[in-house]
């Protein structure tokens, strides 16, 4: 199998027979939810292999802390940097709806990613219909737990819209299929946080013994659900699957306490997000069906502004050697 870096460079490649050209190089900010952790240290890599196929300045930032506030002051920071268009994952796409519709009264073309009801947007880019993807991720964790018992879900933040869908979409999945399947307690919430997703998952081992199953949604939960499994010797008698990535479960995976990890390449949808900001800027019109020349987006599916690629991969301890980042 080709090294990740071959195929986003050949998706790349293909991606450039249809870039459209500007008159000049642009600058294009991508502002993602917080900086320093794996899931956008690896989408950092697309976008600066999109700053080195095209030319225009593209390049992300992010805040200290997963926290809309900081992310909003640090939009109004490249507003006034006078940058010609944002790619955006939003903490809280309501919490940004101010800042975003005053970029775009400023001219400023903006595109989001894990934000399908936000307003002010020109395209919100999705890997997939979220649903959907949370209920893949249940009904591995349900066959997992022989389709009985008790489990507990796990989102970064009660306002990330993704990771709530994905979670609501698991338990109507759960409910519907899977009925001798209960869940306990409410939604922990992990502030994207490893440290804090192992201290919520303690919380749950504590309050409800006999939990079974643990889906995480935030790319550090499953890795801080995965040491609390560890640490207490019950890998066997647990199922562990979320969102996540292998340079942040793999140990995880190792040792069993993480059974399944589900993801799409975040480095593909950050060139993906600053070639739809550079269609948008040259003038281009998204349609249903248009292949992107990326991976995962070569038949998408428009809905309004929303656009949703088949862009998941499932993985577990077999096959993690299949996606080294």
């Amino acid at each position: 199998m080709k090294t990740t870096k071959t195929l986003v460079l050949l998706a790349a490649s293909a991606s450039m027979l249809a870039m459209p050209a500007l008159a000049e190089s642009s600058k294009i900010a991508t502002v993602v939810k917080i900086a320093g952790i794996q899931w956008f240290n690896r989408m950092e890599e697309g976008v600066k292999q999109y700053a080195a196929d095209t030319g225009n300045d593209a390049f992300q930032v992010g805040p200290a802390q997963a926290d809309p506030q900081q992310q909003a002051a640090l939009i109004e920071d490249m507003i006034a940097q006078g940058v010609n268009a944002l790619a955006v994952v939003p903490m809280s796409p309501e919490a940004l709806e101010p800042v975003l519709k005053r970029a775009m009264d400023a001219g400023i073309t903006v595109i989001t990613h894990e934000a399908a009801s936000q307003q002010n947007t020109s395209y919100d880019l999705e890997a997939f219909k979220n649903e959907d993807f949370g209920a893949n991720l249940m009904e591995q964790m349900a066959t997992c737990m022989g389709g009985e018992g008790e489990y507990a879900v796990f989102v970064g933040s009660l306002t990330s819209q993704t990771h709530n869908q994905w979670v609501d979409g698991a338990i109507a999945y759960q409910k519907e299929k899977y009925p001798n399947m209960v869940m306990v307690g409410d939604k922990n919430e992990t502030f994207d946080d490893q440290q804090k997703a192992y201290e919520k998952a303690q919380e749950v081992l504590r309050a409800f013994p006999n939990v079974k199953g643990l889906q995480g949604s935030a790319s550090t939960d499953v890795a801080g659900i995965g040491l609390a499994i560890e640490e207490r010797g019950i890998a066997d008698k647990t199922c562990v699957f979320g969102t996540s990535l292998p340079s942040i479960a793999g140990q995880y995976l190792d040792t069993g306490a993480v059974d399944g990890i589900g993801f799409w390449d975040p480095s593909v949808a950050g060139y993906a997000m600053n070639k739809l900001a550079t269609m948008v800027m040259a003038g281009e019109t998204v349609t249903d069906g248009m292949d992107l020349g990326l991976s995962g987006y070569n038949a998408i599916k428009l809905d309004g502004k929303v656009i949703y690629g088949q862009a998941w991969v499932n993985v577990n301890k077999d096959n993690m050697a299949d996606y080294p980042f």
